[in-house]
């Protein structure tokens, strides 16, 4: 068999992207997944992006993955959401068919050079002398290599519930990954339990769609990728919004005593934010009704997933609280809601490549390190596959991002740091800077940084160019232009503002909270004429960030200021220089917490909890700080 650079375990949305980034950088990879019809499967809801994921998939694109291009061609509805908020807080999110999805990720994979694909189960890695040089498959092959990224998913002893029935596997349908935890727990990783679930499936035809409310994407077209040509060709369909009434929550009450959530059957720890319906029940007990999204699988199918209902309770049970819900009074499904127990391993375990601390060359991406998410895994393992491509040619320099460049820095940063004790689900509060990580200014932060080492394409770096260029040229015009009142008076009191007494800079007026930028392309006509020279296809996006570059310029130079500031301990070296167990000087609990997470950086020793500032000084002193 042929020697490896890169070897990917699983096809999911983690395992695509980290083996694309691999192969695209130039490494020999091959991508092992049992099923090769289930690339980047939406084993869930059919949708990628919303409340920071989305911000996350513009991240992976900037980069030069493949999550968002795909997501483009595949939308069905696309929505920015938080547009009454700030931009900080803007998030794209689509509603996908998830059967074009996954053929368009195998498109992308069979046309990758550099890439091999296999067809087989992967039982166990080769590790000699504390370093991993391959792995097995279920029948009998050996793979060499000289890394390994696990992307594992819900697969790893995975046994799924509806109510007293129990499945082994990692998905409906499809066989569970068994004697890699058994492996590493051999070599001394820490490894746990983790639960997440899905909803019934329902035949669309027995929906009463006259009794929901509807719910449309928006009307002008937005999209994840900064690369053109990504745009979807499918027909747009809506959602539709229902709720749950007491009457439901009487119902499946009923089968709360069959409930392996309730009778000890399931022990390990679900998605706080993402609960089943009979968590929500207990959890909220004061509420009268739980909000229910239907979202439609795809361009053309019947099936429809009702996002809210997630449920481990008995079919029947899930059947009667359905049929108590209106519009669903008379729906048939196609198959109950389920939930899945699955093997993880403590996320501290890693550094921040994501190569494991306890065998070289070893990386974890997914739901393997305690997250949940498509995008979430996608980030992992488009960040393991560059880590593992840098290691594998010899590179000293690892790719890392910091928490102030990237919600991908943040999302590493916290399960390296901080481990997890439930199924992490990004938030844009996890960020501390917000406004510097927007969804509009992906590019800026992270295609450079990626351009260097190789990923992301030239054609890339021309559009991020042409973008800057552009959206400087617009600020210099609005500090330049003056505008008169007898222009702009009609539009100020039309918006609700204070009319000019004398003539202002075009850039005054747009710095008012009332007045959008695209308010006065059409009352100011040299303004207007100005932006025919702004590429076109691109004139709202260049526009959006240059109004956000102008409204937002003392907010964005502060908390710029205080990144930096708070950077210079992620400069300051503390790795092997401490035996804590040694010193008595800081507390018990940052002495096991240091002991047990290594950290790199006196930054990351501050983020650990459990570790106080006093700590942290004892630690600065002794470091001559």
């Amino acid at each position: 068999m042929p020697f490896y650079d890169v070897i990917v375990v699983g096809g999911g949305h983690a395992g695509c992207e980290a083996a694309a980034a691999a192969a695209n950088l130039g490494s020999k990879t091959l991508l092992i997944t049992m099923d090769m019809t289930k690339y980047g499967q939406m084993s869930c809801n059919p949708a990628m992006g919303g409340i920071a994921k989305g911000q996350i998939v513009r991240e992976i694109d900037a980069l030069g993955g493949y999550s968002g291009i795909i997501a483009d061609k595949t939308t069905i509805q696309f929505r920015m959401l938080n547009q009454s908020k700030g931009p900080a807080m803007w998030s794209p999110r689509s509603q996908n068919d998830r059967f074009r999805f996954t053929e368009e990720w195998r498109t992308i994979l069979e046309n990758t050079d550099n890439l091999d694909l296999w067809q087989d189960a992967v039982v166990s890695l080769i590790i000699e002398d504390k370093k991993v040089k391959g792995v097995r498959t279920k029948i009998g092959i050996e793979f060499n290599s000289s890394t390994v990224i696990l992307t594992n998913g819900t697969f790893l002893n995975g046994l799924m519930h509806i109510g007293a029935a129990k499945m082994q596997g990692g998905r409906i349908g499809e066989s569970a990954a068994y004697n890699i935890t058994e492996q590493l727990f051999e070599h001394g990783f820490k490894t746990g339990r983790l639960k997440t679930g899905t909803p019934v499936r329902i035949d669309g035809r027995t929906i009463d769609f006259t009794k929901l409310q509807e719910q449309k994407g928006d009307e002008e077209y937005s999209k994840f990728s900064y690369l053109p040509g990504t745009e979807s060709k499918l027909k747009q369909r809506s959602c539709w919004i229902t709720h749950t009434s007491k009457e439901v929550h009487s119902e499946l009450e009923k089968g709360f005593d069959f409930s392996p959530m309730f009778d000890g059957t399931i022990q390990a720890a679900g998605p706080r934010y993402c609960p089943s319906i009979e968590s929500k029940l207990v959890t909220f007990a004061e509420k009268e009704k739980h909000q229910l999204f239907l979202e439609p699988e795809g361009e053309n199918t019947i099936e429809y997933y009702l996002n809210g209902y997630s449920s481990s309770l008995p079919w029947d049970v899930q059947l009667r609280g359905l049929h108590k819900i209106v519009g669903l009074e008379n729906a048939k499904i196609f198959r109950p809601g389920y939930a899945i127990e699955y093997d993880y391993f403590e996320p501290t375990q890693l550094y921040h490549t994501l190569e494991t601390k306890l065998v070289e060359n070893l990386y974890f991406a997914g739901q393997i390190n305690g997250t949940t998410g498509y995008e979430e895994a996608g980030a992992q393992g488009i960040m393991a596959g560059i880590n593992a491509h840098l290691k594998s040619t010899g590179s000293d320099e690892p790719f890392v991002l910091r928490r102030n460049e990237a919600y991908i820095g943040v999302l590493i940063d916290d399960l390296v740091t901080k481990g997890v004790d439930e199924p992490y689900r990004m938030f844009t509060s996890r960020a501390e800077f917000r406004i510097l990580l927007r969804q509009d200014n992906a590019d800026f932060r992270l295609t450079e940084k990626s351009y260097k080492i190789g990923l992301a394409s030239r054609e890339r770096m021309d559009l991020l160019n042409e973008k800057y260029d552009s959206i400087q040229q617009i600020i210099e015009f609005t500090r330049s232009f003056s505008v008169k009142p007898r222009f702009v008076n009609g539009l100020l009191l039309q918006k609700g503002t204070s009319e000019l007494k004398q003539g202002v800079k075009l850039v005054d007026i747009i710095l008012r909270p009332q007045i959008s930028i695209f308010d006065l392309i059409e009352v100011i006509t040299p303004f207007k004429h100005f932006l025919e020279n702004i590429p076109s296809e691109r004139k709202k996006e260049i526009l959006q960030g240059a109004e956000i570059a102008i409204k937002y310029e003392g907010y964005i130079n502060r908390e710029q200021n205080l990144a930096e500031k708070l950077s210079k301990f992620d400069d300051i070296v503390i790795e092997n220089k401490f035996n804590y167990t040694e010193l008595k000087s800081i507390s018990t609990e940052a002495r096991q917490k240091l002991t047990n997470i290594k950290p790199k950086t006196i930054g990351q020793a501050k983020r650990i909890q459990g570790v106080s500032p006093s700590d942290i000084n004892v630690l600065l002193v002794m470091m001559g700080r």
